[in-house]
């Protein structure tokens, strides 16, 4: 083995903690210069009438997106009833029931493909097995899109999570006589319920930004929100709409919109994170 010097080690060392912190203030550099401009450009729009009216017609002052808003808060909440269970229910198996098993293998194997699977493909794979047959667009196909694209996020989240928890702790809980969902519920799941909370945060903060699947299943639709089983208005599909338009008033509602995903999304993860420090603390 070469021997080498003190003085080189140190070298290295500040070398690499060097390059580390310019990678990190770049990271946050770039982070900081898209909120910035989307604060600037979407800051103009925000209004009392954005949040409550419906879209007014192109080169008609006034109007906006009320419609948008409370349907894409209606589909990301139907996602994450119907995503979020099953997300946990599997990484609960992944990482207590079957973490050795064969089925396991398959189910991690799964995920990981899920995971890596574009937008838009689920998007599509949900029109054939929901829009088509059902002879429509319709809320409830957008928040089954947006909750295949959650369900994989929080399976593998939650199997990393409760697999940082020490054995010993299962293993008191076990010696006890506690049954295993018990120990599973009471011990494991405390232990691990920040990084469960921050990965369910990031499964939402996920589908909560997609446009794609939404295309080819909620639509958009002017009016207000009444029945799912018809095209949704949505956020990000309005965004595309408008963004993508020649009028200056729909690009500078699409900027609004824009600032009030990203604001949305922020703050709420700021607030959980920082609700559960106080508990640790408390």
């Amino acid at each position: 083995m070469k021997h080498r010097s003190v003085k080189s080690r140190k070298r290295a060392d500040l070398a690499v903690k060097g390059l580390s912190g310019i990678a990190s203030l770049t990271g946050i550099g770039f982070l900081a210069w898209i909120l910035i401009i989307i604060a600037v450009k979407g800051l103009d729009a925000i209004s009392l009438e954005f949040f409550t009216q419906l879209p007014a017609p192109p080169m008609v002052p006034g109007g906006g997106l009320g419609n948008a808003i409370l349907g894409t808060g209606i589909i990301t909440l139907m996602a994450t009833l119907i995503g979020m269970p099953i997300g946990l229910m599997a990484g609960v198996f992944l990482s207590e029931f079957g973490r050795d098993t064969r089925l396991a293998g398959v189910v991690r194997f799964s995920t990981n493909i899920l995971m890596g699977t574009p937008s838009i493909i689920i998007g599509i794979f949900v029109y054939v097995l929901l829009v088509a047959p059902m002879g429509g667009f319709s809320g409830y196909a957008g928040a089954v899109a947006l909750a295949v694209i959650m369900l994989p996020v929080v399976a593998r989240t939650t199997e990393d999570m409760l697999n940082l928890v020490p054995d010993a702790l299962r293993e008191s809980a076990l010696a006890l006589g506690a049954p295993r969902w018990k120990m599973t519920v009471d011990v494991v799941f405390r232990a691990a319920r920040t990084g469960l909370v921050t990965g369910s945060l990031l499964a939402v903060a996920r589908v909560s930004g997609e446009t794609a699947p939404l295309l080819f299943t909620a639509l958009n639709s002017p009016f207000w929100p009444r029945f799912l089983s018809e095209p949704t208005a949505n956020l990000t599909v309005t965004i595309f709409n408008y963004a993508m338009s020649p009028y200056g008033d729909w690009q500078a509602m699409a900027w609004g919109a824009s600032l009030l995903i990203t604001a949305g999304v922020l703050g709420v993860t700021v607030l959980v994170r920082t609700i559960l420090r106080r508990r640790e603390t408390a």
